[in-house]
């Protein structure tokens, strides 16, 4: 058990935990007990962000735990802690600490969380013990949705094909009381689907867009597309070994659409939910669709074929029409869509393209509020001309200048122009593993997103 919520009163059995600002190490110092500023010089703690001290007791036990944080309720403040502490003891927030519950609670269970659907874990994680309240329950429901989606990138995709993530949907759907559809294969192109079928027609998985709608009819309508390439071999225009190594990952769109709307449906927010996933394999075979073809959308808009490597954005096309169809007073898609927005902005940072500067301010105070960061990006529109083509009406390629907004631009052609919409260009990955992060997949603007929809 990672987290334990018990009355207040059994924190007696607990050891406490004091997290102290860095900053201000020097004030706890000089009111600390002779014994205790005696051991913390000895040790050398300085109270540096994810560290921490064990103080004894005059008996030789751990009478509690000193920890440094670069600000007060960094939501990664305790995240060391659950792996690094002995097991066989629990723990609790003592007085003074400058973290919150609900912080804590997010916090502990980011760094206790290991993928071990493989592999054993090497230890259990130790445990916290936290009083109840909403808001920890809070922090719970958005630790859940975080893990599923690192679960679900995580997986190899012999584990998670197009069929695996319809079943998670389905899950979802019959939780929460949502009906869920798809349509598959050829059933794609009967109901207009083109696109989603020519990216993924050579896999022997078949290609899905994958449905789910909830909540009343009566409240605002929000979509939610996400990127479900469940592995990509860049196609005919096939990617080399270094970067078709980690492609299991370029279905981090769907992973984050999904955990959204169980977000969502668990807080019942008074939403009517459309989630949408085209999900495919980017395969080689003899009808893989290749450089040069032009490729039919559900739009009306014909897209001649670049580059075959660039399938997420061709199978996105479709999808987002269909949203569209249905007028929500947004449509918010999540894609690993660029090597370009990482050249950008790096790992860390979401590239945001929003053509409704009101939303985007809403998530940009969301995202200061929940340290969940992200990068607006420009829809500019003079680089339309780079996805120009001579015998279609787009191509899906925008060559090696401004990738990211040249896909975005692509994208934005199958919205309407008085559509609010919104395109998250996420690396949905951890490459090197710190507190709370470990190396492997990564929910990004997850929280930020879910907290601009329940501020709504």
């Amino acid at each position: 058990m990672t987290l334990a919520i018990e009355p207040a009163d059994n924190a007696t059995a607990t050891i406490p935990i004091i997290a102290i600002v860095t900053g201000d190490y020097a004030n706890f110092l000089a009111q600390a007990s002779e014994h205790s500023r005696a051991w913390l010089t000895a040790t050398g703690f300085k109270a540096a962000p994810h560290t921490h001290a064990l103080l004894p007791n005059a008996h030789g036990s751990i009478a509690q735990i000193l920890v440094g944080v670069s600000a007060a309720d960094d939501v990664y403040a305790l995240s060391h802690l659950p792996l690094a502490l002995p097991p066989t003891s629990r723990y609790s927030l003592g007085a003074g600490s400058v973290v919150s519950a609900a912080t804590a609670a997010l916090s502990w269970e980011l760094g206790a969380y290991q993928f071990n659907r493989y592999k054993k874990s090497k230890r259990e994680p130790a445990t916290l013990v936290l009083a109840a309240s909403s808001d920890v329950t809070h922090a719970q429901q958005i630790y859940t949705a975080i893990k599923l989606t690192r679960d679900l990138i995580n997986t190899p995709t012999e584990d998670m094909g197009p069929q695996h993530l319809a079943a998670v949907a389905q899950a979802l759907a019959t939780e929460f009381g949502a009906t869920f559809n798809d349509w598959v294969g050829d059933d794609l192109l009967k109901h207009s689907f083109p696109a989603i079928h020519a990216v993924g027609r050579a896999s022997h998985r078949p290609p899905r867009l994958i449905e789910l709608q909830w909540g009343d009819e009566s409240h605002p309508r929000i979509a939610i597309v996400g990127k479900g390439v469940c592995f990509d071999t860049g196609g005919l225009n096939i990617k080399g070994a270094d970067g078709m190594r980690w492609m299991k990952k370029d279905m981090g769109g769907a992973a984050h659409v999904l955990a959204l709307a169980r977000l969502i449906m668990a807080a019942q927010l008074p939403i009517r939910l459309h989630m949408l996933i085209p999900a495919v394999e980017n395969a080689i075979a003899g009808n893989a669709y290749r450089p040069g073809e032009v490729v039919a959308t559900r739009r009306g808009h014909t897209i001649e074929i670049g580059n075959t490597d660039a399938e997420g954005r061709v199978v996105l096309s479709d999808a987002l029409a269909y949203a569209s169809e249905f007028k929500p007073e947004i449509i918010i898609d999540f894609a690993t869509l660029t090597g370009a927005a990482r050249v950008a902005l790096g790992p860390e940072l979401p590239a945001i393209f929003c053509n409704n500067d009101e939303w985007f301010h809403k998530l940009n105070i969301a995202s200061t509020a929940q340290q969940d960061p992200i990068w607006r990006m420009p829809l500019w529109q003079n680089y339309n001309g780079l996805i120009d083509s001579h015998i279609a009406d787009l191509n899906n390629s925008g060559g090696p200048q401004a990738g990211a907004i040249t896909a975005a631009l692509f994208l934005e052609h199958f919205v309407p122009k008085d559509q609010a919409w919104m395109h998250i260009d996420v690396f949905s990955w951890n490459a090197k593993s710190r507190p709370g992060r470990p190396d492997g997949g990564e929910a990004q603007s997850l929280r930020a997103v879910f907290a601009m929809l329940a501020a709504k």
